[in-house]
């Protein structure tokens, strides 16, 4: 499938959408990201604006003020979206920190009632146990890579480490989300391998990235992604884990351009907004993206918006 010629693209899209509509139907499920701390982070992922190996020109900050936080949530929430994913920089959540992780998943769902994804880094099991005495609903750690290209992209941890909270997180109550990202230098083998081990660790939610070479990372020079080579990989993801949600994550703008709204036929879910670091495209952009390509956007309780309550959506945004 990865080396398939251009002219067999379409069929391509059209196997994975089949896959796609058993499953999920014709809806796009929205997620929000909110960078909750930023930079200060003892690893050397070489993707990584935020690394410790990392000179991009980043705004740096602990961990957000509680208003902060509750504000990103009502704008999370004023956009439907499904799930509201709160990330923070750094190895592993110290004591401090995670307690206010803690409380403020504790305030955005007595406040707002959304399903909350937490992004912490490395956790042990009293980690998840806590997370999900919180109500938490779904832990991201994503592996990235195959075991085999790991090295090539971090030294600081192992592909085992990254395996072992995705394992402590599928033995609790909560969901599992981890996926990868493309055009780090991975072979096809990497890509197929990365998602054999995400369907054998019954990944349940999947974020495909694809690498936006920041400018004072490590790997500011790997630039080798074309929307047709994403298109690809999404349609391998959809075909060897044909139930989970797949998410086109960072790096969607960038390398799938004008070719956006072909991604959904194999992915039935997006973020709306800004990544981590970098900036996402407009949220009126994505909502019409969505309406015209003849996809339904999902409520968080999984039902479809009809069109009126889409239009005014549409009016509430920039």
């Amino acid at each position: 499938m990865l080396a398939a010629p251009d002219d067999a693209l379409l069929d391509q899209l059209a196997a994975a959408y089949r896959v796609r509509r058993r499953y999920h139907g014709n809806r796009v499920r929205l997620h929000f990201l909110l960078n909750a701390q930023s930079g200060l982070c003892p690893e050397d992922c070489h993707y990584c604006s935020q690394s410790a190996v990392s000179t991009a020109e980043i705004e740096k900050y602990p961990f957000l003020a509680r208003e902060k936080i509750l504000a990103a949530a009502g704008r999370a929430a004023s956009l439907n979206v499904g799930t509201f994913c709160m990330v923070i920089s750094g190895r592993s959540p110290g004591e401090r920190v995670f307690g206010k992780v803690l409380d403020a998943v504790r305030e955005v769902k007595a406040t707002y009632g959304m399903n909350v994804c937490a992004c912490l880094g490395l956790l042990t099991e009293d980690h998840v146990r806590r997370l999900e005495d919180a109500g938490v609903d779904q832990v991201n750690h994503n592996l990235n890579s195959s075991a085999r290209f790991t090295g090539e992209v971090v030294t600081t941890h192992r592909f085992e480490d990254r395996v072992a909270t995705v394992e402590h997180v599928g033995r609790s109550s909560m969901k599992t989300c981890s996926g990868g990202i493309i055009g780090m230098g991975e072979s096809d083998d990497d890509v197929i391998d990365l998602a054999v081990s995400l369907r054998e660790l019954g990944v349940k939610s999947v974020p495909v990235n694809f690498l936006i070479p920041i400018p004072g990372t490590p790997f500011e020079t790997r630039s080798t992604l074309d929307p047709r080579r994403c298109l690809r990989v999404l349609c391998l993801c959809r075909l060897i884990l044909p139930s989970q949600e797949i998410r086109i994550a960072g790096g969607r703008e960038v390398h799938l351009r004008s070719m956006q709204p072909l991604g959904l036929y194999p992915a039935n879910s997006i973020f709306i907004g800004d990544y981590l670091t970098t900036p996402g495209q407009s949220a009126r952009a994505d909502f019409e993206m969505i309406r015209d390509a003849g996809f339904v956007l999902e409520d968080p309780d999984g039902s479809p918006v009809d069109a009126a309550r889409l239009d005014a959506l549409l009016a509430g945004v920039a």
